[in-house]
């Protein structure tokens, strides 16, 4: 990946492009190419065609792609679901078991990992970590890509790790909450009706506006593409979105949960 992207750099360096002029012709951020040209992200098949079409069209960059090392401590199932995070310029979870990784604290992550079984040695948690952090820099990274969540109010209570995990925790999500383009809304315990009984689901849209969910159970995840079957996961989603909390009083829960610790 770091050879990638150093052919990358040399590439746009040679065209007299600023990493800034880059992005925008190949439409993504001047802090993704950054990542890619370091060695810290796996580039999208999308930015390797573009970055094609804008050095001119080498071939080096498309032949060079096939071969790159996937990042470390991601599942195979999950890779291409990861992908298209990546690219997503709206992003909406649903969770119901634990906090998404994508809101998890260092602390609640390695509690996490280090009672997963079967057990994980130092350098497989250290690895899954690493993974998950490099992930999280989408929310701040993707100013412009709007992230929603809905939490079931029982992650928090569970004290998942114990009280100062969870506080930190909480901390945390509420410091997101706090960023425009994230919204957070906790679904509470004492619910009528929810029509997200079926389990977690993510909902994303691309650049292109074609929508994407994807659902994962114990030991696999499923990515779905089929229009009628993610039309039906949106419009659970979107119910679930008016049988929440509003984004206000689910700060005020998480304030109030927070001072009860």
């Amino acid at each position: 990946m770091r050879t990638f992207g150093a052919v990358l750099q040399a590439l746009r360096e040679h065209q007299g492009l600023s990493r800034e002029e880059f992005g925008e012709l190949v439409r993504f951020s001047k802090h993704t190419v950054a990542s890619v040209e370091l060695g810290r992200r796996m580039p999208d098949s999308v930015l390797v065609e573009r970055a094609e079409e804008v050095l001119g069209n080498t071939g080096a960059l498309r032949r060079a792609y096939p071969n790159l090392a996937r990042q470390p401590g991601l599942a195979a199932w999950f890779r291409r679901w990861a992908g298209l995070e990546q690219l997503a310029v709206t992003l909406y979870t649903y969770e119901c078991r634990l906090i998404p990784g994508l809101l998890q604290t260092e602390t609640y992550a390695r509690t996490l990992f280090t009672y997963q079984l079967p057990p994980q040695d130092d350098e497989q948690i250290e690895a899954q970590w690493l993974a998950r952090a490099e992930c999280q820099r989408l929310l701040r990274e993707r100013p412009n890509t709007a992230f929603g969540f809905i939490l079931e109010e029982h992650l928090f209570r569970r004290h998942t790790g114990g009280v100062e995990v969870t506080r930190e925790l909480i901390d945390h999500v509420l410091e997101m909450a706090e960023l425009r383009n994230i919204e957070i809304q906790i679904m509470p315990t004492k619910r009528e009706n929810h029509a997200g009984l079926d389990g977690p689901m993510q909902l994303l849209e691309t650049p292109e506006t074609q929508w994407f969910a994807y659902c994962e159970g114990q030991r696999a995840g499923l990515l779905i593409s089929e229009p009628k079957e993610v039309s039906v996961l949106q419009q659970r989603y979107a119910r679930m979105r008016s049988q929440a909390l509003t984004l206000t009083d689910s700060v005020s829960l998480l304030q109030r949960m927070r001072g009860d610790l």
